[in-house]
């Protein structure tokens, strides 16, 4: 498994450098001619005092500084050249890798991440385009040059090149032992930033109600501890970077000062000359400062190195996912065989063995008490959570045989919390559809009821729901996600609670809804603790505990005459669960790890 899961990343990582890798090679040759053009100071110096200066030939003066301001030029150049290029190439990088992350991202809160953990894979993306606009890609470039500059020196001295050597071995060692401090600790701080994004966003979440019920202060302190452990870890890291940085300047400074000392004493030995000293000098600076460079930006080269991992750890998540093929839409019946989902956060078993069908034109309210399994039977209807076993099938297809885009226009969801996105009414109803046609938006708000709700707002259907829908009371937000689901007639129509909020007028509209659903062939499926919202549905199903208990007719499970049909007596509770849930893989760590994976193996919990 781990030598698959090497393979798998060596690949996604091939991939995502598969179009950079020419570009890389340009851009390591352009660095070696920046490199052979910043030797023209060291050569320039020489000229200068071995030259011009002993014979006070003004013509050679000038020619040598013209020839230096030109290479000057070249040089830079070059070096805006480089640097123009390694902007662009984070820029595509962030256009290629963006929406990938962003779409893992929406996909991770399904399986137990936070929001918070979640955008982190975008924070990935932002970390890696910085990090190569910035000095260190080019003191990484530079590096390998350095032996250029060695050889330099030693033409002029061996003594000269024996010191620069031992000076670039020992800020070498400085460099490697500061990735070995800051490699621990990157992680651990990296982990605190996120847990205090955490609590920041579901500060933010609640807001309302910490502000009505006076208990704000507290939530601050929570978020203050949380701070306070990320601000210590940051000193530490800050600390560790700024004195392997100070250290290292000063060991520069300290070797350019010994160049010098030794270059005067084999000048007074006869050995070279009083501009070799300056040259030397001058390249023995250059030689150490990529080393130097590399140091003080070691922390952003181990922050994008980690973004980096955890990018790849996403494209092999992705690569992992199935791409099914086209199929028919589904128009007979939804079958659910055996069905036991475990919640991917904890592991934790939530509903177990549970079997019944539904036909084309059926209704099925479920009912049973809070923390039953209720909602958990709807996150594994509409494909939110994957089942740990068993099945649920449209047309006898299962779920994960149907491409996301072909879901979409079978099924319509609404959910026991509302959530629009910042938008038009319009562009919420139309499931964000570019093209959406204006007469199937007017559909689906009329077979909820709400269009002329809907119209006789200021804007119409152009009214800015805002963030959440804040704009809306609850009422009107769960009628406009009620027509989101009927948005171009789905197959199965899901609503969990779809009730809650309305008043009586929504709760007609709704039964109406329910009856068109019918009355078009599709499969309503209500969950709903107020009777008002079983009206129209035609069997019921219980769940208590994880388990179906009864499945039948409305009337003979609301217990009008007849006792209620037992469902799945021959279906005892599973001695154990399976720790094969069904994940790309399952993760390490909260940052290192492929991001759709449950987290934990799955507890038994029986009914």
């Amino acid at each position: 498994m781990k030598k698959d899961n090497s393979v798998a990343r060596r690949k996604a990582a091939s991939k995502l450098v598969d179009g950079l890798r020419g570009i890389f090679i340009f851009l390591f040759s352009i660095s070696g001619i920046i490199n052979l053009l910043a030797l023209t100071g060291s050569f320039y110096m020489m000229q200068i005092y071995d030259r011009a200066i002993p014979s006070q030939s003004i013509p050679t003066l000038a020619g040598l500084s013209i020839l230096a301001i030109g290479l000057y030029v070249f040089q830079g150049v070059f070096e805006t050249l480089r640097s123009q290029i390694l902007v662009r190439v984070g820029a595509g990088v962030d256009r290629k890798l963006a929406p990938l992350a962003h779409k893992v991202a929406i996909d991770m809160p399904r399986f137990g991440f936070t929001p918070a953990e979640s955008l982190e894979r975008g924070r990935d993306v932002d970390t890696v385009r910085s990090f190569l606009g910035s000095q260190g890609p080019m003191a990484l470039f530079d590096l390998p040059w350095l032996p250029l500059y060695l050889i330099f020196v030693y033409a002029l001295h061996p003594y000269l090149g024996a010191l620069v050597t031992a000076g670039a071995f020992v800020l070498s060692m400085l460099a490697i032992a500061n990735e070995i401090m800051t490699r621990k600790l990157a992680g651990v701080t990296h982990q605190a930033t996120i847990a205090r994004n955490v609590i920041a966003e579901s500060n933010a979440r609640n807001a309302e109600v910490m502000r009505a019920m006076g208990f704000a202060g507290r939530a601050v302190d929570r978020f203050v501890d949380a701070n306070k452990q990320h601000l210590e870890l940051q000193t530490r890291s800050n600390d560790l970077s700024g004195t392997m940085g100070a250290v290292s300047r000063i060991l520069r400074m300290i070797l350019q000062s010994a160049t010098l000392g030794l270059g005067a004493y084999l000048t007074i030995q006869g050995q070279m000359s009083g501009g070799s000293i300056i040259a030397c000098s001058i390249a023995s600076s250059r030689a150490l400062a990529p080393v130097d460079m590399a140091i003080a930006n070691w922390k952003n080269v181990v922050n994008a190195r980690n973004a980096w991992s955890r990018i790849i750890d996403t494209m092999v998540a992705l690569a992992a996912e199935r791409k099914p093929m086209d199929l028919p839409l589904a128009k007979r019946a939804l079958r659910v065989d055996k069905l036991t989902v475990a919640a991917p956060a904890t592991g934790r078993v939530l509903l177990s063995e549970v079997s019944f069908e539904l036909k084309a034109g059926q209704a099925l309210g479920v009912i049973g008490s809070s923390g039953g399994g209720k909602t958990t039977l709807v996150r594994a209807l509409t494909g939110i959570w994957a089942s740990l076993r068993g099945s649920v099938r449209l047309d006898e297809a299962e779920l994960n045989q149907w491409p996301e885009a072909s879901l979409s226009s079978m099924i319509g969801y609404l959910p026991q919390d509302v959530a629009l996105l910042d938008g038009t009414i319009a562009e919420n109803i139309a499931r964000l559809d570019p093209k959406a046609n204006p007469e199937n938006v007017v559909e689906a708000a009329r077979a909820a009821g709400v269009h002329e709700l809907i119209v006789h707002m200021s804007d119409g259907y152009q009214t800015q729901v805002g963030t959440q829908g804040e704009t809306l009371s609850a009422g009107q937000r769960q009628r406009i996600g009620l027509a989101r689901a009927l948005y171009g007639n789905p197959f199965v129509v899901v609503m969990d609670e779809p009730n809650s909020n309305l008043d009586a007028e929504g709760e007609l509209a709704l039964t109406a809804a329910i009856n068109g659903i019918k009355q078009r062939g599709g499969i309503a499926i209500v969950v709903a603790h107020r009777p008002s919202a079983l009206v129209a549905v035609d069997l019921v199903a219980v769940v208590q505990q994880g388990r179906m208990v009864a499945f039948g007719g409305k009337e003979d499970i609301l217990g009008q005459g007849q006792k209620p049909v037992a469902a799945n007596k021959s279906s005892p509770a599973p001695a154990e669960a399976s720790t094969a849930l069904t994940a790309v893989a399952k993760p390490a760590s909260r940052t290192g790890s492929a991001p759709l994976a449950p987290r934990t193996a799955p507890q038994l919990v029986v009914g």
